[in-house]
């Protein structure tokens, strides 16, 4: 008798020895929620806790190859993408995910852990916004994200207004923006869900001390394993907002750098209630 399968999930992005952010860090939070993560690599880092040393691009056609073979054996109920490394990577990726509208994407190209985005950052920039944005179920910007993607900061005489600059994205065609640590401040972060008629909800949480790597990757992973799970969109936002808080309360010094978000945090607190007399 075959055993019914776990929601699948297809992440593209970057390998991160410390597994901090990348495709070690979607896999994580998609088992914490009861998914199974399926990977393509689209970039190496060299990186501990403290920076990102370097960064090796993988290949194109390496990239379409690891992608088509898995999607070719097994039905994914999500796509996650990050870390793209390449224009040519991203025409790549966003060709393939054309063959499955009905799949749910969550675009998150940003890391703060590179933070002049690598190399060749603007033709990136130019071919996300062209080809995979007009894709994408939810794209995860931070403010600062947001307004270099929607080209706002090209005016300095303009007001910058996270409304309209998430109206300007999602006008290419995204259906939902989740943009992060808008007027926030010292003691709480506040993230805003926009979609085609404005502003979907928004969420303040308390702003944990410390800094951190991995926060937006968290996030963005739990949405998606939230919409393989069958949640819609906001509900989905909500529930991976307070996995996200939690896990950075629980957040581990793994070195002498960052720290780093704890994805099973829920399987240590029942461990040790089990252990305890």
């Amino acid at each position: 008798m075959q055993n019914q399968t776990s929601p699948l999930i297809l992440t593209f992005g970057a390998a991160d020895p410390v597994g901090a952010v990348g495709i070690q860090a979607d896999l994580a939070s998609f088992a914490a929620m009861g998914c199974h993560g399926l990977s393509v690599i689209t970039a190496l880092l060299l990186a501990d806790t403290t920076r990102v040393e370097d960064i090796q691009i993988i290949d194109a056609d390496c990239v379409a190859d690891q992608a088509r073979i898995l999607l070719e054996d097994m039905p994914v109920a999500a796509f996650k993408i990050g870390y793209l490394g390449s224009a040519e990577n991203v025409s790549v990726i966003a060709e393939i995910v054309s063959d499955y509208p009905d799949i749910p994407l969550v675009l998150d190209p940003f890391s703060s852990a590179i933070p002049d985005g690598g190399p060749d950052h603007e033709d990136v920039q130019s071919a996300t916004r062209e080809l995979l944005i007009p894709q994408s179920t939810l794209l995860l910007l931070s403010s600062v994200e947001l307004a270099r993607l929607s080209e706002s900061w090209l005016d300095p005489s303009a007001a910058q207004d996270a409304l309209e600059d998430a109206t300007r994205l999602i006008d290419l065609g995204c259906e939902y923006m989740l943009v992060t640590g808008v007027d926030g401040n010292v003691h709480e972060i506040i993230n805003r869900l926009y979609d085609e008629s404005g502003l979907a909800r928004q969420d303040a949480w308390p702003r944990q001390p410390g800094l951190y790597s991995g926060a937006g990757n968290t996030l963005s992973a739990t949405i998606a394993a939230m919409l393989a799970n069958g949640l819609e969109v906001p509900a989905a936002v909500l529930e991976a907002q307070e996995f996200t808080a939690a896990a950075l309360a629980h957040a581990q010094r793994l070195g002498m750098g960052r720290l780093v978000p704890d994805r099973y945090f829920w399987a240590r607190e029942q461990t040790q209630s089990a252990a305890a007399p």
